[in-house]
This record gives C-alpha cells, sequence and structure tokens, in this order.
C-alpha cells in the first residue's frame, strides 16, 4: 500500500501566504506592499459643508425643471382628487349624482 502524499494533506507550504487556521508563527512575507496615507493629508470632510452649499446648490438647481413639472401634476391631481371626493360624500354631491340617502 502507497502511503499518502504529504503535498495532499491540505496544510499550507511553508511559502504560502496564509498560514493554516490557528498558526501563530507568522514568518515575514515577502513581496506583500502596504500603502498609506499620511494622516496631514486625511483631511476628507474638509470642505463638504462649503463645496456642497454652492456647488450642490448649482447642481439641484440645474434638476428643477426636470422634477417641478411631474411634481405639480401629481400634487394637482392629489388635490382635485380630494376636493371631488369631499363634494361627493357631503350632502350637495349627494343630491347632484341623484344619490338620496334615507
Amino acid at each position: 500500500m502507497r502511503p499518502t502524499a504529504t503535498r495532499l494533506d491540505g496544510m499550507p507550504g511553508p511559502k504560502s501566504f496564509c498560514p493554516w487556521w490557528g498558526d501563530t508563527s507568522m514568518h515575514k512575507q515577502r513581496g506583500v506592499v502596504v500603502y498609506t496615507v499620511s494622516p496631514f493629508r486625511q483631511r476628507g470632510s474638509k470642505a463638504v459643508i462649503r463645496g456642497w452649499l454652492f456647488n450642490g446648490y448649482r447642481r439641484l438647481a440645474a434638476q428643477v425643471p426636470y422634477w417641478i413639472v411631474p411634481f405639480a401634476i401629481g400634487y394637482g391631481t392629489y388635490t382635485w382628487g380630494n376636493s371631488r371626493y369631499a363634494w361627493q360624500n357631503s350632502k350637495a354631491g349627494h343630491i347632484a349624482l341623484g344619490d338620496h340617502h334615507h
């Protein structure tokens, strides 16, 4: 009977990047490049508010023609529907529609 080859036992070899789970004998890896940013350059929100006030307002104002018309149509339909519903359920609406309740 032939013994099982050690290369197929599931354990990573000495040149693998990640050691076996739980192995704390981490050797120094070569060929791994890590980039960092200086703490003096990490000011991501430095001018967010000021930039949005001017540039964001300009961009939103440019989009107004595209959403104001559908919004006005929708609001007009909504108010018309509410007033029509209130009129149909009023005494005058019942009389005008010929729907007499006794």
